[in-house]
């Protein structure tokens, strides 16, 4: 996984204020001892500042082996001599020598002063850097990323979190070093750091995107996994708002929605914390299944959490649908009509499903004693298609209006009005389909 080039130039600023004179020396009591650190020190400093890194590295490496404790400037200034040393040398094998001591310099450090929470997320970088393509070393830049993270308790840079989770992929990848679920806690606690850098006002979009390509690239998580792997562990723990919500966020980004584990995870979480989308979403599996009985009182929850009245049309919508599935008929023209008078674009939408009422209720409103009224519902039906601008609607009813012989033979005549009736009520004027 190729992290983006802009993160290859994060050590200047990673070291940035790092390298300054130190206090405490703890020259050699051994006169002869003495004078030879104070020249060799001298000699690896000069070599350093003229960027002469591999020469600086032999008397560096004297005082590193025999006065280890000398001052802590020769591990601050020993990893630019070595990290300058590795990059001036051609040679791959002398090259991971000096990369080697670049850590090995580190740890030393981390033993003798003890100041880790000062240096490890350089120390990270810089692993990362050496060994992401390293088998054997990816679980210690791991280590060190996450040991820079319960110091500080994040990263200060923060694209560095993307160098973090590709090497969590590639450790995975070279030594299956981790479960799906162990992967996804480490992108989820990742998110929440980016979070809350971007709640500081830093740009996080960068970090962002990179950690999503490399999640996606993992090819850890389909339909198949949520519901087969994460499903049975929420039956397991139902009351796991943790594993729900991770549940819940996997199935929207990857349209899981027919689930069984996506509903799981969406009901506790709308019993939890209930909020317009998780409820009409919810509501909206329950009418798939058919299971109007169910989605009622959650369509009802959505609409009293809908913060609009675009949202409440929404919902007047639904709770019509539910209620004509439910034979409640009048309750739907009044969702419906309600839906109409909140937002003008479900109108047409609205006054389709009236007429469809109308269109359907010819057996239960069907008197038997007058032709003209029995059909007189579907000049009804006619009318609110003629409202939602349905010219194949206003066809459809106008087929079953009555005849003029029908209001001929009752002594009716077109234009008159009329009454349907039954639950539909309305005063219609009368009209033939001939």
């Amino acid at each position: 996984m190729k992290i983006k080039s802009t993160l290859l130039g994060l050590s200047a600023l990673l070291l940035a204020g790092m390298v300054q004179a130190q206090d405490g020396w703890n020259w050699p009591a051994d006169s002869e001892q003495e004078a030879k650190a104070r020249e060799l020190n001298a000699a690896y400093t000069d070599y350093m500042k003229s960027e002469q890194f591999v020469e600086a590295t032999k008397p560096l490496n004297w005082l590193l082996v025999n006065v280890p404790e000398l001052n802590e400037s020769i591990y601050i200034n020993g990893v630019t001599v070595y990290k300058g040393a590795a990059d001036a040398t051609a040679d791959e094998a002398q090259k991971r020598v000096y990369q080697d001591s670049v850590m090995a310099i580190y740890d030393k450090r981390d033993q003798i002063f003890n100041n880790a929470d000062k240096w490890i997320e350089n120390k990270a970088y810089f692993g990362y850097g050496f060994y992401k393509g390293t088998k054997e070393k990816l679980g210690d830049v791991v280590a060190d990323f996450e040991r820079a993270i319960e110091l500080n308790g994040e990263l200060s840079l923060v694209d560095l979190y993307s160098a973090y989770f590709d090497a969590v992929y590639r450790h995975n990848a070279y030594n299956k070093a981790y479960q799906p679920e162990e992967v996804l806690a480490i992108y989820d606690k990742i998110q929440e750091h980016l979070d809350k850098a971007a709640a500081a006002g830093k740009d996080v979009s960068r970090p962002k995107s990179t950690t999503e390509t490399i999640l996606v690239a993992m090819k850890l998580i389909d339909c198949d996994f949520i519901e087969n792997n994460m499903g049975p562990k929420l039956a397991a723990d139902p009351t796991n708002e943790a594993l729900a919500n991770q549940i819940f966020k996997y199935s929207v980004q990857y349209k899981c929605f027919s689930s069984n584990a996506f509903l799981a995870a969406l009901e506790l979480i709308d019993s939890k914390n209930p909020t317009y989308s998780t409820s009409q979403v919810r509501a909206m599996r329950y009418m798939q299944e058919q299971d109007f009985e169910k989605a009622l009182p959650v369509v009802q929850k959505a609409l009293e959490l809908a913060e609009n009245d675009v949202q409440r049309s929404e919902m007047q919508m639904e709770l019509a649908k539910i209620y004509g599935n439910l034979g409640r008929k009048s309750d739907a023209r009044n969702a419906a009509k309600t839906a109409a008078s909140l937002n003008e674009e479900v109108v047409k939408d609205a006054y389709t499903l009236i007429a469809q009422l109308y269109m359907n209720s010819f057996n239960d409103c069907r008197g038997g004693q007058s032709r003209a009224k029995d059909y007189s519902i579907y000049i009804a039906a006619y009318n609110a298609y003629q409202r939602a601008g349905d010219s194949q609607g206003m066809a459809q009813a106008r087929a079953r209006f009555p005849s003029k012989e029908e209001l001929f033979t009752e002594g009716l005549q077109a234009g008159q009005s009329m009454n349907t009736g039954c639950w539909i009520g309305e005063t219609v004027t009368l009209a033939t389909r001939d």
